[in-house]
């Protein structure tokens, strides 16, 4: 019994990885080549894609977007927790990063899944709002720059269908959102942030502790 989360110390998170996380072959392919990576803390943690392929087959999800795609590891498990028929909307900026993403959708077989679109994510997100596509997609995935953090979850409660949902990564930042004394601006971003969405009435949000904070919002 507990009254409150529990912190997994490192014999409690090999238990929990043990007999929780079901990686795929491919995913663990490319999680053991961003080891390797000098960004590979960019890429987020097993468990929380597994997390995220579960609320998507949960929500019978269909259409996803992605803001931030790094190497591909979250595109990835999403793809392959998609219908057939279903599609991710991928944004990014960084070519040398989603070129090593592109190569594993493809060995995975999940590339005609995958639209990436290289270019500043505010600059897409404005033009499908333009186009038009105001609550069309079923999911939201935001793990980009925190300073923009806000300004995509804007954009994306537009895209968002009624009844969908947001997932903003990295809301704990590492614990540095709960030090006051921390005061960098990628931090104080993250915890203006994080005080906007807790007040936001448009949505009803819950912050799950798995890897480094991850919130769900659901529109109303």
């Amino acid at each position: 019994m507990a009254n409150q989360t529990k912190g997994l110390d490192g014999k409690l998170y090999q238990y929990f990885q043990s007999i929780s996380v079901r990686e795929p072959e491919i995913l663990t392919k490319l999680r053991q080549e961003n080891k390797n990576h000098p960004m590979g803390i960019m890429q987020i943690a097993p468990e929380q894609g597994q997390f995220m392929g579960l609320l998507i087959q949960l929500m019978g999800a269909k259409k996803i977007l992605e803001i931030g795609v790094f190497t591909g590891y979250s595109s990835l498990a999403m793809a392959l927790a998609l219908p057939p028929e279903g599609k991710i909307i991928a944004c990014d900026i960084n070519s040398e990063y989603t070129a090593i993403a592109r190569r594993y959708w493809v060995e995975a077989g999940v590339d005609g899944k995958i639209e990436l679109h290289l270019a500043p994510a505010l600059e897409t997100l404005d033009k499908f709002i333009g186009e038009g596509l105001e609550e069309t997609f079923d999911f939201v995935f935001i793990d980009a720059d925190k300073s923009n953090y806000f300004n995509y979850y804007e954009r994306a409660l537009k895209l968002l269908r009624i009844g969908g949902l947001i997932a903003i990564d990295n809301v704990f930042w590492g614990g540095k959102v709960a030090d006051d004394n921390i005061q960098d601006n990628r931090t104080k971003a993250i915890r203006e942030f994080n005080g906007k969405l807790y007040q936001d009435s448009r949505v009803n949000i819950s912050l799950v502790p798995i890897a480094d904070g991850l919130t769900l919002a659901l529109k109303l």
